[in-house]
C-alpha cells in the first residue's frame, strides 16, 4: 500500500486555504479594530476570541453533521464549497467597511463570516481520513499540514509586500489575495477530487485489508468484526491514567494562552513597543514558520529517542528563553528574528507531541473523543487569552505581554512535569514526510 501524494496534495488545498484565512484574520483585522474603530485591548481582545468561541461550539457540531450528510458530491465537498464561497463573500465586505469607517457593517460581517470558515473547517480536516487507507493517514496528515503552513505563509508574505506605512493602510489588497487564493485552492479541490467516488475505493480497500488481516489471524470474518468492536468499546480510565491526562489537558491550555498571546496581539505591540512600520511585523512570524518546518525532522528524530515530555520540556525551556529576552527590547534590533527562531522551534516541539500523548492513553475506539479533548482545552485557552492579555496592555503596559506569555509557559512546564503517562517513545519514522506529522 503506497500512499498517494498527488491526490493527498490536492486534499490539502482546503486546509490551505484555511490557514490563509486565519492568518490574515489573525494579523490584519486587530489593526483595523484599533486604527480604524478606536477599540481599547481588552474589546479588541475580546473580538479576537469570537471565533474561538464559534468554534468551541460549531467544529464538533458541523463536523458530526458532515459525517450524516450523503449527497452526489460526497459528505464533505458541499460544505467546504458552501463554506468558501460565503467566507469570501463576507470578506470581501471588511475592507469596504474600513474604509467607510462603518463599525456596523465592519462587526455584522465580521461575525457572518466566522461563521461561513467555521461552516467547513471539520469538513475539510475530515476529508483527508476519509480517503486515505488507515495505515497510510500519518504520512497523509503531514501533507496536509505542510500545506497549511503553505498558505500561511502566502499571506505573511503578502501583508509583508502590500501592506503601507501609512497610519491607516488600505489592506484591501491583502484581502483581494487571501480571497483569490482561497477561491483558487477549493476550486481545484472540487475539480480533481471526487470524493463519493474516492470514499468508496477506500472503503472497499479497508474491507479487503481487514478480511486479509483475519484470515492471517486464523480467525474468520464474523469473529475479526467481533473483536473490532469489543476493542473500541470505551473503558474507564485507571485513575493514574486520568491524573495524567488532567496534566497533559492543563499544558495544552497553559501553553495556548502564552502562546496564543503572541499571535494574536503581536502586529499592534510590533507598531506601538517596537516601532516597526507597515507589514513588517510578518517577517518575525515568517521567521518563525519557517524554523517550525525545518525543526520537524530533527524533533521528531529527538522524539524518537528521548520521548515526548522530555521534548515538550525542551519545547518550552526554548519559547520561554525566547520570551524573556524579548521583554528586554524597547526597539526592533535584527537579532530578535534568532529569537524567533527559537520560538518556531520550540511551538514544533510542543504541537508534534502533545496531542499523540493525549491519543496514547486512550483506547483506540476512543481516539475521537479524546482528540475533542484537546481541542476543548486548546480552544478555551485562546478564547480567554485574547482577551486577558488585551486587558493587562491596556491596563498595565505593552511591555507586559512577554512575561505575560512567559508566565504561563512556565506553568505549562510544572504541569508537564507531572504527566506521567502517553510517553511512550514514538517510533523512529521511516520517511523524512512523516516528522512533519502533527495536529489540523
Amino acid at each position: 500500500m503506497k500512499l498517494n501524494y498527488r491526490r493527498t496534495l490536492l486534499i490539502g488545498l482546503a486546509f490551505l486555504s484555511i490557514c490563509a484565512f486565519w492568518q490574515m484574520y489573525d494579523s490584519i483585522v486587530p489593526l483595523i479594530l484599533q486604527q480604524t474603530f478606536h477599540m481599547n485591548e481588552t474589546v479588541t481582545g475580546a473580538i479576537m476570541a469570537v471565533d474561538n468561541v464559534l468554534a468551541v461550539f460549531l467544529l464538533p457540531v458541523l463536523g458530526s453533521l458532515s459525517d450524516r450528510v450523503d449527497t452526489k458530491f460526497g459528505k464533505r465537498t458541499p460544505f467546504i464549497v458552501v463554506g468558501t464561497i460565503l467566507a469570501v463573500i463576507f470578506m470581501s465586505v471588511l475592507p469596504l467597511a474600513d474604509k467607510k469607517e462603518n463599525l456596523v457593517l465592519f462587526v455584522a460581517a465580521l461575525f457572518f463570516l466566522l461563521i461561513s470558515m467555521g461552516l467547513y473547517r471539520s469538513p475539510a480536516v475530515a476529508l483527508m481520513p476519509d480517503l486515505t487507507p488507515k495505515p497510510l493517514r500519518s504520512q497523509a496528515n503531514a501533507m496536509i499540514n505542510l500545506m497549511g503552513t503553505v498558505g500561511s505563509v502566502y499571506t505573511l508574505i503578502l501583508i509583508s509586500l502590500l501592506v503601507s506605512d501609512d497610519a491607516r493602510p488600505d489592506y484591501t489588497p491583502v484581502f483581494v489575495g487571501v480571497a483569490l487564493i482561497m477561491v483558487a485552492a477549493v476550486a481545484l479541490l472540487v475539480i480533481t477530487i471526487r470524493e463519493k467516488k474516492l470514499a468508496a475505493e477506500i472503503s472497499e480497500m479497508e474491507m479487503e485489508e481487514a478480511k486479509r488481516a483475519a484470515k492471517a489471524g486464523g480467525a474468520d470474518e464474523k469473529a475479526a468484526q467481533k473483536a473490532a468492536l469489543d476493542a473500541a468499546k470505551t473503558k474507564e480510565l485507571a485513575p493514574e491514567v486520568k491524573r495524567s491526562l488532567i496534566f497533559i489537558l492543563l499544558t495544552i491550555f497553559l501553553w495556548f494562552m502564552g502562546y496564543n498571546a503572541v499571535t494574536t496581539a503581536f502586529s499592534r505591540y510590533a507598531r506601538t513597543v517596537w516601532g516597526v512600520t507597515g507589514g513588517g511585523f510578518a517577517n518575525c512570524l515568517m521567521v518563525a514558520t519557517v524554523s517550525a518546518i525545518i525543526g520537524y525532522v530533527p524533533i521528531g528524530q529527538i522524539s524518537a529517542k528521548i520521548g515526548r515530555r522530555k521534548c515538550i520540556l525542551g519545547g518550552l525551556a526554548l519559547v520561554l528563553v525566547s520570551f524573556t529576552a524579548a521583554a528586554f527590547f524597547t526597539q526592533y534590533h535584527p537579532i530578535i528574528n534568532a529569537g524567533f527562531v527559537l520560538i518556531g522551534l520550540g511551538s514544533a516541539a510542543v504541537t508534534v507531541n502533545t496531542l499523540p500523548m493525549v491519543v496514547e492513553m486512550c483506547r483506540s475506539g476512543d481516539v475521537g473523543k479524546y482528540t475533542g479533548l484537546y481541542y476543548t482545552f486548546s480552544m478555551s485557552a485562546q478564547i480567554a487569552t485574547p482577551i486577558l492579555s488585551g486587558a493587562v496592555m491596556q491596563y498595565i503596559s505593552y511591555r507586559a505581554l512577554f512575561p505575560y506569555c512567559a508566565l504561563f509557559v512556565v506553568l505549562a512546564m510544572l504541569t508537564v512535569g507531572l504527566v506521567k503517562h502517553g510517553d511512550n517513545k514514538p517510533e523512529a519514522k521511516k520517511t523524512l514526510l512523516e516528522n512533519f506529522d502533527v495536529e489540523d
